[in-house]
């Protein structure tokens, strides 16, 4: 189909030849040859006047055109999922669809797991995809590449909608048989203490080791350093290291191995963690379903 000259089917293409910067790369992302991709792009420049992708030492680099044009292109691509192509009517029994989540390990554990159970025995179809956060995760939305973003509302982007989905506080937990550290524990002890905590593959620190730092006079004598929350407990376990964790994730974890839970003698605001969408998603009732979902398990947690 063609719209203005433009064969619209050739959208898909550039929108992906801007985002891969690569003709083989995009080729393997369109299911198409590297001789079809290049037709494609041929094709492109032809229609646009513009070389699009031009190739500077090994690479390919955008002209200021495409620059202009990559953006805009994915944005349409968006709208067109979120309002003309995801069908009205949904059932939750008859659904087949994969919804994309990104979502810490923290999140998955004390809220995302009784969520997917839930959805499982009613839409047996819909696939939970759930993400580590990476790189600049606001992007994946704003690219249709996620469907869901649930992570601290400090760090939710304010051009698309959310909503509060739950809070949480911090304790510091101890080996069961650690010596050093009972049932309480002083701000002067905290500090002198070694420490297991969390940073994240972007190299981004966890909220609580971010107020911390910037906070507080003192810092935490840091003996190992994990890439997920999850880790922390196996870590401490036959140490005398402490860790600060989320309230709800500690307490699932003391049940299942010999933890001590000791209140926080730093007075660490509650995280409050939000689920965020992107606008085109508003009218999209699977999504819609999919989100009471995750806010109803988050209430009953």
């Amino acid at each position: 189909m063609r719209f203005k000259g433009l064969d619209l089917n050739l959208l898909v293409a550039l929108d992906i030849l801007l985002t891969e910067k690569n003709v083989s790369r995009a080729a393997e992302k369109l299911f198409l040859s590297q001789s079809a991709t290049s037709g494609a792009l041929a094709r492109l420049r032809d229609y646009f006047d513009d070389e699009l992708l031009v190739q500077v030492g090994r690479k390919m680099v955008l002209t200021p055109r495409a620059t202009a044009l990559a953006g805009k292109v994915r944005a349409a691509l968006v709208q067109i999922d979120g309002t003309i192509i995801q069908a009205p009517g949904f059932d939750p029994a008859t659904v087949q669809r994969t919804i994309r989540i990104i979502a810490s390990d923290f999140i998955t554990i004390s809220c995302l797991r009784s969520a997917v159970r839930n959805i499982g025995r009613e839409a047996p179809g819909l696939v939970i995809d759930i993400q580590q956060p990476a790189h600049k995760p606001h992007e994946k939305i704003e690219r249709g590449e996620v469907e869901l973003l649930v992570m601290p509302e400090l760090y939710v982007s304010p051009d698309h909608p959310s909503e509060r989905v739950f809070s949480d506080g911090y304790v510091v937990v101890a080996w069961e048989g650690n010596t050093t550290h009972g049932t309480t524990i002083t701000e002067a002890e905290f500090f002198a203490a070694q420490h297991a905590t969390v940073m994240f593959e972007t190299h981004t620190p966890s909220y609580e080791a971010w107020f911390i730092k910037n906070r507080s006079a003192n810092e935490r004598k840091l003996a190992v350093i994990a890439g997920s929350f999850s880790a922390l407990p196996f870590l401490i376990e036959g140490t005398e290291y402490l860790a600060l964790m989320h309230r709800s994730m500690a307490e699932i974890f003391a049940a299942q191995m010999p933890l001590r839970i000791i209140p926080c003698p730093i007075d660490i605001p509650e995280l409050v963690e939000a689920i965020q969408w992107h606008t085109y998603s508003d009218s999209d009732e699977c999504l819609a379903w999919v989100r009471e979902k995750i806010m109803t398990a988050a209430r009953n947690s």
